[in-house]
């Protein structure tokens, strides 16, 4: 079973509960895409941690087979080549290493060589491997990373807990489209409610099971409530707002080996889900 953790905001719990499912399931392997900011490796604190480099391809010009036909220029569809002083060049940010400059230049002057844009580590927290998705600072896509994460993930052959990335956009997209099902950690408020039906609408556009579980709720929130009745959406568990649960993940513990209670409501999470 593998099982997708999405949010339509920061700071909703997405994590939280990632990281409590992946404890709950034992032994399981928990995938960090949140390739911009990792926080699960902070609860878990993986030990013997292996690093491997992923890379994407850049072309590079050989200025002296050029012979400046601009054709690289005319098929790069997402304007990452230019031509200064006469001799093209690239701009990593931009490039979605297609390739396509390479295959259509008549000289052969351009090669497509390995750029480094981040890392995925593999470690161990008892029986649970932890992968961990990390994007280079200033990279504009981690979506590479993403796959080189759950690739590492998924070959282990485990429950996977995918922990995805803050809203809907094609990140989170590459994150739960390998996944059976889907959780969605919201918060019950205006705001909230509003980002977690952008992220809702992503689940039902790729046919995927979906739950909810309401973080940090004082009292229900109507719209919400009314929403997953007239969706026929599963909520799953209501986490108060708890000042003994900000405490225990305050100093990087895991709920779920700290409080028997919250250890038996991610069990009860993870048993209706995947049933």
């Amino acid at each position: 079973m593998k099982i997708a953790v999405l949010s339509g905001k920061g700071g909703a719990g997405k994590t939280l509960i990632a990281v409590n499912l992946a404890v709950a399931a034992k032994n399981s392997v928990y995938i960090d895409c949140d390739v911009e900011e990792p926080n699960g490796r902070l609860f878990f604190k993986p030990q013997n941690i292996n690093t491997k480099d992923v890379h994407t391809l850049l072309p590079s010009f050989d200025t002296e087979k050029c012979s400046k036909c601009r054709k690289c220029l005319d098929f790069c569809r997402f304007n990452a080549i230019a031509f200064i002083k006469e001799n093209p060049k690239v701009f990593p940010q931009v490039c979605h290493a297609c390739g396509g400059c390479a295959l259509v230049c008549p000289e052969n002057a351009v090669s497509m060589e390995k750029r480094p844009i981040g890392q995925v580590e593999h470690g161990k927290h008892n029986n649970i491997d932890v992968i961990t998705g990390i994007l280079n600072i200033g990279e504009s896509s981690g979506i590479p990373v993403i796959k080189s994460a759950i690739k590492t993930g998924f070959s282990l052959n485990k429950n996977a807990v995918i922990d995805c990335p803050p809203g809907s956009a094609c990140s989170v997209m590459e994150s739960i489209t390998a996944s059976d099902c889907c959780i969605i950690a919201v918060e019950p408020t205006s705001f909230g409610f509003h980002n977690f039906k952008m992220v809702y609408e992503l689940t039902t556009i790729l046919k995927k099971p979906v739950g909810i579980v309401i973080n940090k709720e004082e009292i229900p929130y109507k719209p919400l409530e009314n929403f997953c009745k007239e969706n026929n959406i599963k909520i799953l568990a209501r986490i108060p707002f708890s000042e003994k649960l900000a405490k225990i993940s305050s100093v990087g513990d895991i709920i779920n080996e700290k409080d028997s209670y919250y250890a038996d409501l991610f069990k009860d999470i993870l048993t209706k889900q995947v049933n």
